[in-house]
């Protein structure tokens, strides 16, 4: 029983034409001022009692909406129009009248809303719904209102075809519902093609990492013998390399190898010259006349020159060499004795002497083989 009542009622509302879709906007905005007497009931307080100002105000307003969704209707269409041009204006006419009325309807509700918190009552709310319900009622498409409208339209003699033009279909839409599903659904195809494209992503990844691996595996696998040959060869080449030095104790190197003479060995029988010796200054010596060795005396010869120098106090030691080394410290005693007995004159002139003339006391090169 209650499929065979509601029925009609659906097919009625949601009748997919101009008709149904101007119906279906009037009905959507039929219980808006519900909502609101309930927030004003919580803020006055359920108080029904209100200055009589405010409940005057709200019935003005509420009355002179109605009277303007009595009076007002479309105006008339121009003459000389085309039938498909006459029914797509009397259409966007027809739908601007019935939006103006859904307007005029609205007004009293939210003055009246107003109203009823300034006077502290429920009285001036009442009032404007009273006034502001038929008017949404008057706002759908009935057929009272669609032959007022089109009579309005042809007064110039146009015809309208407004009927014609409500029967066109149309989708079954909603004033506010249906913009905010399709932008639930736009956000929910959205995130799922996002998911989409990540799982896809994912896939992708793990497909390149799988190839990856499987060809790692296989080069290894490809690799593997050679690379166990090379290692046989690097052993065994590392194993010829050490082979190359003779062994300690080995024949071979024993045989072969001579060991390398840097300095002379003691003992043995290649001569070698002896090293110029830094010349010292033993005076003492030269005045005392000792007799010195004749390896010592070419030494001497080599390096400083003769004894008659010496002899005239110049500093001059006639030689060195092995044997004098041992009689340094008393040459240097000697020297420095006949300095101070010859006075400061003479240290004078032999310092000076050293200075301009003597010659050079660098050491001379080793003669060493």
């Amino acid at each position: 029983m209650d499929s065979r009542f509601f029925r009609p009622v659906i097919d009625f509302v949601l009748q997919p034409t101009q008709e149904g879709e101007l119906r279906r906007r009037a009905l959507f905005w039929l219980p808006a001022p519900l909502p609101v007497l309930g927030l004003v009931y919580l803020l006055v307080g359920g108080t029904l009692s209100a200055s009589g100002w405010t409940i005057l105000l709200a019935s003005s307003v509420g009355v002179g909406t109605l009277l303007l969704a009595l009076i007002v209707q479309p105006t008339p269409l121009p003459e000389g129009l085309a039938p498909p041009v006459s029914a797509r204006r009397s259409l966007h006419r027809f739908r601007q009248f019935t939006g103006l009325r859904i307007a005029l309807a609205l007004v009293p509700v939210v003055l009246g809303a107003a109203a009823s918190v300034a006077g502290g009552g429920m009285y001036p709310l009442f009032a404007a719904l009273v006034l502001a319900w038929p008017q949404l009622l008057l706002a759908m498409p009935t057929f009272f209102t669609i032959t007022r409208a089109r009579r309005a339209m042809e007064a110039w003699g146009t015809t309208a075809y407004l009927w014609h033009a409500l029967s066109r279909p149309a989708k079954v839409t909603w004033p506010v519902i249906t913009t905010l599903v399709k932008t639930w659904r736009a956000w929910q195809a959205e995130n799922a093609g996002r998911e989409l494209r990540q799982k896809e992503e994912e896939k992708a990844w793990k497909r390149v990492v799988r190839e990856e691996t499987e060809q790692a595996d296989g080069d290894d696998a490809s690799a593997a013998p050679a690379a166990s040959k090379h290692t046989l060869d690097g052993r065994r080449s590392a194993h010829e390399a050490t082979e190359v030095i003779p062994k300690l104790g080995s024949g071979q190197g024993d045989g072969e190898e001579e060991p390398t003479e840097t300095l002379p060995r003691l003992g043995s029988d290649r001569e070698v010259g002896p090293t110029r010796v830094f010349p010292r200054l033993d005076g003492a010596e030269a005045d005392t006349g000792t007799t010195r060795e004749s390896g010592d005396e070419d030494a001497t010869d080599r390096g400083t020159g003769t004894g008659e120098e010496s002899d005239t106090g110049t500093g001059k030691d006639e030689g060195s060499g092995p044997g004098t080394s041992s009689r340094t410290p008393r040459g240097t005693v000697h020297r420095a004795r006949s300095l101070l007995a010859q006075g400061s004159g003479a240290l004078g002139l032999a310092v000076r002497r050293t200075r301009r003339g003597a010659p050079s006391t660098r050491r001379p090169t080793a003669n060493k083989p």
